[in-house]
């Protein structure tokens, strides 16, 4: 994963806010129980909301501990105390680290020395959940072969990545799967793939590495690409985002729904905005 999804945090609550660091710190030390110290350096932003929201959906409250770690060592930190969901997850973290750094290594030709230090963990992660393993392997050589082929197709590239969280979600969750749920993950996956593929837009055509914006538009360079087509990625990220809003509607919770309501509903929002927008004077959306 990328590391987009991140809450509003002017209008995040406090005790969200607690909450939202307390999942990423009890991730970081579910990676450690499974895979190591090393290991740790792997985890996102998105799948610590991922923790919160696959433990909302379940109606499984999280234990929160007030814990030294390897990055608060001299303060005390709130940690949600490992349990089977972020146990799991940090797996899901390891598997997908490993297929990114893998396609990073095709790609880019960099990446050999993360995907080293994750192989170990990685290895583990895959025995424990060898489902989740195989339906990553599966997208990430579906996407391989699209870029291969050079996809002009935004909806199919990015169906890739939203196939899998959609999929990954459904294993985690078992009987609390439902359509909400996974149109949400799914609707995740798509937005982090293409938000991405915006964000490394420049870098892309530099390196001479694979871009559907790039194969989609054709513009020489990120500021061309907005100024000449703001309409489509209106549109685009526009859906994205409206579509969303929609399944949060729906979507059923026992508890603690206003950190999964800021994050869907104005963090990606607002990381939409800041990224169609830098380096220009006008506002897009």
């Amino acid at each position: 994963m990328f590391g987009y999804l991140r809450p509003d945090y002017p209008n995040l609550y406090m005790k969200d806010d607690t909450l939202y660091r307390a999942h990423y710190c009890g991730l970081c030390k579910s990676i450690k129980k499974r895979s190591g110290n090393v290991a740790r350096f792997s985890l996102t932003y998105d799948v610590a909301f991922m923790s919160h929201l696959l433990h909302a959906i379940k109606g499984v409250d999280v234990k929160i501990e007030k814990k030294h770690c390897i990055t608060h060592w001299i303060r005390t930190t709130p940690v949600a105390i490992p349990d089977d969901i972020s146990l799991d997850l940090a797996d899901v973290n390891l598997i997908l680290a490993h297929y990114k750094c893998v396609d990073d290594v095709i790609d880019e030709k960099k990446g050999k020395i993360k995907s080293l230090v994750v192989k170990k963990g990685y290895k583990r992660a895959k025995k424990r959940l060898p489902e989740i393993d195989e339906v990553v392997k599966n997208s990430y050589e579906r996407l391989r072969k699209l870029e291969s082929d050079k996809s002009d197709s935004v909806d199919i590239v990015s169906d890739c990545f939203a196939e899998m969280l959609k999929k990954i979600s459904a294993l985690m969750l078992k009987d609390f799967s439902n359509d909400t749920s996974e149109n949400i993950f799914y609707l995740i996956g798509k937005w982090v793939y293409l938000i991405d593929a915006l964000d490394d837009y420049d870098k892309d055509i530099k390196n001479g590495t694979y871009n559907v914006f790039y194969e989609s538009f054709k513009s020489c360079d990120y500021k061309t690409l907005i100024s000449e087509n703001s309409g489509d990625l209106n549109f685009i990220f526009g859906s994205i985002i409206y579509a969303v809003n929609e399944e949060v509607k729906n979507l059923k919770v026992k508890f603690n729904k206003d950190l999964i309501v800021n994050v869907l509903t104005r963090g990606i929002p607002k990381t939409t905005k800041r990224i169609l927008t830098k380096n220009e004077q006008r506002q897009i959306i």
